[in-house]
């Protein structure tokens, strides 16, 4: 028996002999100053279904501050348009390039600024557990990561642009790890 509209962030859960399967709303986010990719999926027990993606773009034109702001803007509007139960964001890898890495690091922070302020719980997977998740490799290529996110959503095609397709696959990562982490719980 199925119960739409219950929000939890715990998946399944059991009521008498009935088992209630919760349904969730997660936005996932892949952080970036250019370009903030983002996806929505609502997950109902173990069936994922894609609300929304697409990608926040700033201008290189533009000052930092000024990106930011456009980014934090995005975010909240996204938040509220969807009203997501959790959000799920790709820590940062930090690589040979540290001009980029705290340009990321700073879309980062003002996305986990206006999760926090819209009350959301907040996720955070790295890299290697975004492709642990979808792939079972945690060494896949953005490719296999992205035929995974097109396979799992029943897609025909894969998301563009890149960022988009890895916020979904973040909110995928999010979504797995978090029913099977209900599922160990319920058997405590």
């Amino acid at each position: 028996m199925r119960f739409a509209g219950l929000q939890s962030n715990r998946g399944f859960g059991q009521s008498g002999n009935c088992a209630i399967i919760y349904r969730m709303k997660s936005l996932g986010i892949d952080p970036g100053t250019a370009t903030t990719g983002y996806g929505i999926l609502e997950s109902e027990g173990d069936a994922v279904r894609l609300v929304e993606y697409g990608c926040i773009k700033t201008s290189s034109k533009e000052t930092a501050p000024k990106r930011l702001t456009r980014i934090c803007s995005g975010i909240k509007k996204i938040i509220s348009k969807h009203k997501p139960k959790w959000i799920a964001v790709e820590k940062l890898f930090f690589g040979s390039n540290i001009k980029t890495a705290m340009s990321v690091s700073q879309a980062r922070g003002v996305v986990l600024l206006a999760a926090s302020q819209a009350g959301l719980d907040i996720a955070e997977y790295t890299p290697l557990e975004v492709k642990m998740a979808l792939t079972g490799y945690g060494r896949a290529d953005k490719q296999q990561v992205q035929q995974m996110v097109k396979t799992l959503l029943k897609l025909e095609t894969i998301p563009k642009p890149d960022d988009a397709a890895d916020a979904l696959a973040v909110a995928l990562c999010h979504i797995n790890t978090n029913s099977f982490n209900s599922k160990v719980e319920k058997r405590k």
